[in-house]
């Protein structure tokens, strides 16, 4: 957890629950919530103007969204919408900073987490610029390894769908899904009952 639920609860933060497809926030709205995820998926994405689905990320238990822009005064850049069952904790904006200024230390927490959005951001540009469809996936999968206590070949199971590290990576689900057997028979990733082990 990025922040601990009791300082968020005494802060006011209520819980929400959200059924898979619900959306969130939308894009152009004006952030007013901190969120933090109890249980479940959420996805933050957006539309080409032709339709197609690019997933900017997949946040899950434990994790935060949307709290970078909190401090600025500009409107989403994307929507978030849930993939699961989710239970989210919400503290609106105005409670957020008030926690902050009685609880300071946790302005680390929050760098931290916006340290780590970059990082990642960081990481899926210079993957998703290159032409080659396996550097994508392997740089997706390679970021959701990251923070794992088994570094192992094969330890870690993708929790994300062949249409999600699709869109994820801008490429189309049958390049994804080619690609990922390419994988499997140079021996990058393992699949076991339709489960990517990388």
């Amino acid at each position: 957890m990025i922040i601990n639920e009791n300082y968020l609860r005494s802060a006011g933060a209520e819980m929400k629950e959200y059924s898979p497809g619900t959306i969130i926030f939308q894009e152009g709205n004006s952030p007013l919530y901190f969120y933090q995820i109890i249980e479940g998926q959420i996805k933050l994405n957006n539309f080409t103007e032709d339709g197609k689905e690019f997933i900017q990320n997949i946040k899950s238990e434990g994790q935060c969204f949307g709290e970078a822009l909190l401090f600025l005064d500009k409107p989403y850049p994307m929507s978030a919408t849930a993939l699961s069952q989710c239970k989210v904790l919400r503290l609106c904006k105005e409670n957020f900073f008030g926690m902050l200024d009685i609880y300071p230390k946790l302005y680390r927490d929050i760098c931290l987490s916006m340290s780590d959005l970059l990082y990642y951001q960081y990481v899926m540009l210079q993957k998703n610029s290159s032409q080659n469809p396996s550097d994508r996936l392997i740089g997706v999968m390679s970021y959701l390894k990251y923070n794992q206590k088994k570094k192992e070949p094969f330890s870690f199971k993708i929790p994300l769908t062949r249409q999600q590290l699709a869109n994820l990576t801008g490429i189309c689900v049958e390049t994804a899904i080619r690609t990922i057997k390419i994988m499997e028979k140079n021996n990058i990733v393992r699949i076991k009952d339709r489960k990517i082990f990388y």
